[in-house]
């Protein structure tokens, strides 16, 4: 079992505490029979919330052996699992549910963004700090400029994540010119799709402006690089981007942050960013430390794309990447793929069917043409698409594309995944739940975009209807929600409080009728978490034959006041059984 240091005045370890009482309970040996299976443990005395139902179901004991359920039940006839070296772990009132699920999250923008500067609109809590938010130009400009003083150095790239122009003005190559003259320095957009360069990056790098001849998302001059002019980018910034100090440096961070907030599974729809080879390695490297969790992860159609030099190729590369890769904890989910639609809502490059009130436009990271192709090869061969789509332009694309191929050439349970969904109407997602879709979508959106998004750029309308998650639910579409880290922190209590209190940054109660009720916001993030990976066999409810991977929360969700969902201390975690 393990428990967060930050949290052991709370939860001692098992050998020591009344927590986990390794007395053996009293049995009746006449009423165990002979052949009974005996268990490693056996969970008791609390809430057990199994969320292996359609509505909240509670059992009184769990036995595990060898890092699986065995038996969900009444406490008495779980003691028929006891035997002399059974440990029985006293609950103490706590409550455990089925470990959380990160079905979108990126090791590789963790290992990136978590070592390296954070300078955002909002505060950052981090393992051992909080990196405090800034807003306003002048203000964003003297801090990026004092830690640039601090820290920066002449032969290597310097991030700092965060940026957005709505918070923080306007950024250029120029301007970060006389910051920093001579130290190599990069703003990371905090989309995590954008990026700035000034001269000293640009040569460190080593790219030139030929290099990105023709394509209409690079702004040369501006040293901005962005949707599919940071797509191609991001090969080129690989050896930067890749140091292998810093970056194990980061996956160490994520791991203390995945399992302080009682995670015990995380996919990477998306994989690899840069560099394939290196970014595998690095991320066994963590895992090969056991941290208390599982990596799942499915390949990125549009990045192999580019890095294979075509559609065809891509899929042929993902055919086989599990038997070849796969570890005891790191594994590539086959038949599954990423494509990405329209641009990143944290940009406003989302596209947006009545554009957008200041008169931009959104942009397309993969150009419908190639997107329609890609969408099409991928579903003839049978593949789970997971596909990126934010706005109500991007997503109507997506349902057009799909449903030609649905009636082209039809496929039962396909479990073809939106991800993200910033904003829609209510007529598309009758669409979504038409087409047999699910959604996983990132409810954060809400508190961070609705106030700003409202009053620049959206409208008032549909700045303060994002993410409708309710008219989902109501047309019973399969719902999970994510992270995409660092779109959103990795909190899943957090995730699942914005869907059922609908509260923004400032505070602002938009769109009540789209609140989602408490216990469907905690399938998104068990069982239908589970369900987007296809893995809802193995995790994501307490139920005979699954991995004992369970979270310990000081408090039964369901018994407190929703507002404070998100306040509920995580004691600890409990994968396959340890």
């Amino acid at each position: 079992m393990t428990f967060p240091v930050l949290f052991l005045p709370l939860v001692l370890l098992l050998a020591s505490s009344s927590f986990a009482d390794t007395t053996p309970l009293p049995v009746d040996s006449s009423a165990a029979p002979a052949a009974s299976i005996i268990a490693d443990s056996i969970y008791y005395g609390g809430d057990i919330l199994t969320m292996a139902t359609d509505a909240p179901q509670y059992a009184q004991a769990v036995a595990v052996l060898n890092g699986e359920i065995i038996f969900v039940g009444d406490e008495k006839q779980s003691l028929l699992h006891q035997g002399e070296e059974t440990v029985m772990v006293d609950l103490e009132g706590k409550t455990m549910m089925p470990g959380f699920i990160e079905p979108h999250l990126h090791p590789s923008i963790a290992a990136i963004m978590l070592p390296n500067e954070i300078i955002a609109p909002y505060d950052w809590v981090l393992p051992d700090e909080t990196k405090i938010g800034v807003q306003g130009h002048d203000n964003y400009i003297n801090r990026i400029t004092a830690s640039i003083g601090e820290n920066a150095q002449n032969d290597k790239v310097y991030f700092i994540w965060g940026y957005h122009q709505l918070w923080h003005g306007e950024l250029s190559r120029e301007l970060l010119n006389r910051i920093a003259p001579d130290q190599p320095v990069a703003i990371i957009h905090r989309s995590f799709h954008e990026i700035y360069l000034n001269d000293a990056a640009i040569t460190a790098i080593g790219i030139q402006e030929a290099d990105f001849l023709g394509n209409p998302q690079v702004d040369w001059e501006a040293g901005h690089f962005y949707e599919g002019g940071w797509l191609a980018l991001v090969p080129r910034m690989a050896p930067n981007l890749l140091d292998i100090t810093r970056y194990l440096e980061g996956l160490s961070i994520m791991s203390e942050l995945v399992t302080q907030n009682g995670i015990t599974t995380i996919a990477e729809p998306g994989f690899p960013s840069s560099n394939f080879e290196a970014e595998y390695a690095l991320l066994k490297m963590e895992m090969d430390k056991l941290p208390p969790y599982s990596v799942y992860l499915i390949p990125n159609g549009t990045q192999l794309y580019r890095m294979k030099g075509g559609n065809k190729e891509a899929l042929a590369f993902t055919q086989g990447l599990d038997e070849k890769y796969n570890t005891d904890n790191i594994k590539f989910l086959p038949n599954q793929i990423k494509l990405f639609s329209d641009g990143a809502i944290y940009s406003q490059l989302m596209q947006m069917q009545d554009g957008y009130t200041d008169g931009h436009d959104g942009e397309w990271m993969t150009p419908p043409d190639l997107l329609k192709e890609q969408l099409s090869l991928y579903w003839d061969n049978d593949y789970k698409i997971h596909m990126h789509s934010n706005g109500d332009l991007g997503i109507q694309q997506v349902l057009d594309f799909n449903s030609a191929d649905q009636k082209r050439h039809p496929r039962s349970d396909h479990r073809f995944t939106l991800h993200h969904m910033g904003y829609f109407t209510d007529a598309m997602a009758q669409q979504v739940a038409d087409l047999n879709m699910e959604a996983s979508v990132n409810p954060y959106y809400l508190w961070a975009l609705a106030d700003k998004y409202s009053e620049i750029g959206l409208g008032a309308e549909r700045g303060e209807n994002l993410v409708r998650i309710n008219s989902l639910a109501q047309k019973n579409v399969p719902i999970s929600f994510h992270s995409d880290f660092s779109m959103a922190p990795m909190e899943p209590l957090t995730l699942a409080w914005t869907a059922v209190n609908r509260v923004t940054s400032q505070g602002s109660k938009f769109s009540q009728d789209q609140r989602v009720d408490l216990y469907t916001a905690l399938q998104a993030i068990t069982i239908n978490a589970a369900r987007v990976l296809n893995l809802e066999g193995e995790i994501g409810s307490i139920e005979v034959g699954k991995l004992a991977n369970f979270v310990l929360l000081g408090e039964n969700p369901m018994e407190i006041d929703p507002i404070k969902l998100k306040d509920i201390n995580v004691l600890g975690t409990v994968y396959r059984g340890e």
